[in-house]
């Protein structure tokens, strides 16, 4: 049993009070008791005051530091007007709370950071100091090379995941949500996920992919994913519906374009309950299929979109879902709901058949002329019956069964989804899927990622995740200066550009202070919804 004992030091008469504990002694058979000093008895108020263990007094533990900006210790004058406004769309969309709770310890270093690269267009890091000295921002002082390094290697998994997983939750789960795939290409030959792949603006390096998903109302990102180089797009449905499991994102709307479209994707969709919205080809079976039964019937006044200038009909019908069940050794298939929904655009229908009777005389050319390309041999005899003689030498006809049939369907593309939605509302929502495409080039162009330079793992993982964040924030610039009409007046680089001459004035012990404003600068903050700073 524990009890509180106290004890006069002859010598100097101060009291001390001991926790004393008893217990039983095996080896001498009998009753024990250790004590533990407490600290020793004030004189008047007879309170126990804490020691350290050598009989004085324990020395107070200093609070530790507050994280955030470093008060001013001097008088200084900085460009303030641009971060300001990063500070405010942070705060709105909540980046700075969700960064904080899921890195503590550094995120006014990646916010800086942030905002140099969206602030410093295509600038390399090794810049920062220079604009660090003339900039006020969150971590307020120089951010070297090196530390930048360290930084990106700090980031971890768990904290991403939770970062988008807080994120996410904040965009509706009613939206659809877009979906795709861009490369970026690497010098580097010790990444092991920079493949050689199909790269989609035929650069001639070895890449990485990236994948993004971004909310199509909101226009905001919230999830990314880095892909081995070589992996094609269709592979990469079912690990996404994983991640997006463990995020918690239980109800997902999915839209994506046909690079996607396999028959294990959509049983995938199909099998976990989401909806989705994907496009897919003409040249598919069961959609010509379809296609024909209306086909006659399709380009009618009632199915002529005046908004759009295309035609557009829509079929149910059914998809033969298959779920391989292990625990039962068979496989089981039964019919789903399905809708597709067609479009013929005239314009493009002439286009491409002007193209392929281009395409068509210039193969006929390499036939008679005796020139022919191993590479068109295929298109030689589907589309062409040649007989040479030794007086007419080579004689080309065309099959017109064979060219009907091909341009039968051009000007024709489709939509194939499981949520029950009319053609025009379904072309709107894959139309919004561009914001997905937008994004990759603000990525690779603005943000400096067309060619990735980092050599380990660690720091591009972190590298990535901090270019991420600094997409949510042009995202939601471009949105704004797309709806309020800005990009009337304004780039986005001219909109900041505007802002960043603002200044703002320190002292110590004084509230910070914010120089003259303009009209027209007041015009950028409200159209981007932000309330200007003040200038008193």
């Amino acid at each position: 049993m524990a009890a509180i004992v106290y004890q006069t030091d002859k010598r100097s008469g101060i009291t001390y009070a001991y926790e004393s504990v008893s217990y039983w002694d095996k080896d001498k058979q009998q009753s024990r008791a250790k004590r533990t000093l407490i600290g020793r008895v004030d004189s008047e108020t007879k309170e126990i005051v804490p020691t350290d263990g050598r009989g004085r007094k324990k020395k107070e533990v200093p609070a530790p530091p507050q994280r955030g900006p470093i008060p001013s210790v001097q008088t200084s004058r900085s460009f303030y007007g641009a971060t300001y406004l990063l500070d405010a769309i942070g705060e709105k969309l909540s980046i700075t709370e969700d960064l904080k709770h899921c890195f503590p310890s550094i995120y006014w270093q990646i916010l800086s950071i942030v905002y140099y690269l969206i602030l410093e267009d295509k600038n390399p890091l090794y810049r920062f100091e220079k604009w660090s000295s003339l900039h006020k921002h969150p971590y307020g002082k120089n951010i070297t090379s090196q530390r930048s390094s360290e930084l990106f290697t700090s980031i971890t998994e768990e904290a991403k995941n939770k970062f988008f997983q807080l994120q996410g939750k904040r965009r509706t789960e009613k939206e659809f949500w877009a979906y795709d795939i861009t490369s970026i290409s690497s010098y580097s030959e010790h990444l092991r996920q920079v493949q050689y792949g199909k790269n989609k603006e035929s650069d001639p390096l070895a890449q990485l992919n990236l994948a993004l998903v971004f909310g199509e109302r909101s226009n905001l990102p919230f999830y990314y994913r880095k892909l081995a180089g070589n992996i094609p797009d269709s592979k990469t449905i079912k690990n996404l519906l994983a991640d997006l499991d463990v995020l918690g994102f239980s109800k997902v709307k999915l839209v994506m374009d046909r690079g996607f479209y396999s028959q294990d994707n959509i049983n995938a969709l199909f099998k976990e309950h989401l909806k989705f919205l994907i496009s897919v080809k003409i040249s598919l079976a069961f959609i010509r299929k379809e296609l024909d039964l209306i086909y006659d019937k399709f380009r009618i006044f009632e199915h002529y979109s005046e908004k759009y200038e295309l035609y557009c009909h829509t079929v149910q019908t059914n998809w033969l879902y298959t779920q391989y069940r292990p625990y039962k050794g068979d496989t089981l298939s039964e019919p789903r709901r399905i809708y597709i929904h067609y479009y013929y655009n005239i314009d493009k229908a002439a286009e491409d058949e002007k193209a392929f009777d281009r395409k068509l005389i210039a193969l006929r050319h390499e036939l008679e002329s005796g020139k022919r390309v191993p590479e068109h041999e295929n298109l030689y005899k589907k589309y062409f019956e040649t007989k040479t003689t030794p007086k007419r030498g080579t004689k080309v006809t065309v099959n017109e069964e064979a060219v009907t049939k091909a341009k039968r369907y051009y000007g024709f593309f489709a939509l194939l989804t499981n949520e029950k939605m009319d053609a025009i509302t379904a072309l709107e929502f894959y139309r919004n899927k561009d914001v997905v495409e937008k994004a990759f080039g603000n990525l690779k162009e603005r943000l400096n990622m067309r060619r990735t330079l980092v050599s380990s793992e660690q720091s591009l993982d972190g590298k990535l995740f901090v270019e991420f964040v600094a997409l949510i924030y042009l995202s939601y610039i471009k949105k704004q200066m797309q709806e309020t009409h800005l990009f009337k007046n304004y780039t986005l680089q001219s909109a900041l550009d505007k802002l960043d001459v603002i200044e703002c004035f320190e002292a110590p012990g004084q509230k910070l202070r914010v120089g003259e404003l303009l009209e027209k600068q007041k015009e950028i903050y409200i159209g981007l919804g932000v309330v200007p700073p003040s200038s008193l």
